[in-house]
C-alpha cells in the first residue's frame, strides 16, 4: 500500500523535540491521518528516497541547515524533486522543502536581505489561490508561524504565486499541477512558535530584534495548520487541479 511519504531534512532543538515532537511528528499530526499511513524517510541521516511511484503524497520537512550549506544529501533530494513532478506524485514543501523546491526547479535560494522572519506574521493570499485546490479555501489573510533566514529569491519558471507577506515575498508557490511550497511552518502551533523564539532569544536580540515583542506577537494559527489536512485530503485523490 502506498503511504504519505515525509522526507525528513533535519531535527529541531534536542528539548523541543522532547517536548513537542520532532519535524516529522509535528507534520504527521497535523496530517490527520492514521499514522500506519505516513512513512518517514530521514534523508539527512542517509536513508534512500523513495521512488515517487511509491508514495501517494510526499511532505519535506523544514531544517536548521542552509539551503546554499549544499550537504550531499541536501543535493541528493535536490535532484530527486524533479523526478517526484514529472510522475505528478503531490508534493509539500514545508521552509527549507519549499526552498529545495524552489532552487531544483530553477529558482534562487540565498539568504533574505533583511535577514530572518521569526514568529508570527500576516500572510495574504494573491488572485492566482482562487483555483488553486490547496489555497482556495483560506481566508484573504490569515496568520502563519514563521522560522527562515533564507528565501527562495527567484521563483522558479513556470511557478505561480499564492501568498506574500510583508518580509516575505514568496511566503507560497505552486509548480505544475500538485507541488506546492510554503515559507511558513503550518505545523507550528503557538507553543512551538514561543518555544522556537526562546530558543534563538540570543542572537534575536544580537540582530536588533525584540524578543519580547515578537513573544507577545504570538497568535493562534488554524488556517496555516489547515493546509496540512487539506493536503493528506489532496494526496489521497491524486491532488490534481
Amino acid at each position: 500500500m502506498k503511504k504519505l511519504c515525509i522526507v525528513k531534512a533535519g531535527s529541531t532543538f534536542a528539548d523541543t523535540a522532547e517536548r513537542f515532537g520532532d519535524f516529522d511528528e509535528m507534520i504527521a499530526c497535523g496530517l490527520g491521518i492514521d499514522r500506519g499511513q505516513v512513512q518517514v524517510i530521514n534523508a539527512f541521516l542517509g536513508e534512500d528516497l523513495p521512488a515517487p511511484s511509491a508514495c501517494h503524497g510526499i511532505v519535506i520537512t523544514g531544517a536548521h541547515c542552509m539551503v546554499t550549506d549544499n550537504l550531499p544529501w541536501s543535493l541528493a533530494i535536490e535532484a530527486w524533486i524533479p523526478t517526484v513532478l514529472a510522475e505528478q506524485v503531490p508534493l509539500l514543501g514545508i521552509c527549507y522543502g519549499h526552498q529545495l523546491l524552489g532552487r531544483a526547479m530553477g529558482g534562487r535560494v540565498d539568504y533574505h536581505p533583511q535577514g530572518e522572519e521569526v514568529g508570527t506574521v500576516a500572510v495574504r493570499l494573491r488572485p492566482e489561490t482562487a483555483g488553486d485546490p490547496l489555497f482556495n479555501r483560506l481566508p484573504h489573510e490569515f496568520p502563519a508561524n514563521v522560522s527562515h533566514a533564507q528565501s527562495v529569491l527567484a521563483l522558479p519558471p513556470g511557478a505561480v504565486l499564492l501568498a506574500e507577506s510583508d518580509f516575505e515575498p514568496h511566503q507560497a508557490f505552486r509548480l505544475g499541477r500538485c507541488a506546492w511550497g510554503v515559507q511558513f511552518h503550518p505545523e507550528f502551533t503557538l507553543d512551538i512558535a514561543r518555544d522556537d523564539i526562546l530558543k534563538q532569544a540570543d542572537s534575536l536580540a544580537q540582530a536588533g530584534r525584540e524578543v519580547s515583542a515578537l513573544l507577545q506577537a504570538l497568535r493562534e494559527t488554524p488556517q496555516a495548520s489547515s493546509l496540512l489536512e487539506t493536503f493528506a485530503q489532496l494526496a489521497a485523490k491524486g491532488g490534481y487541479l
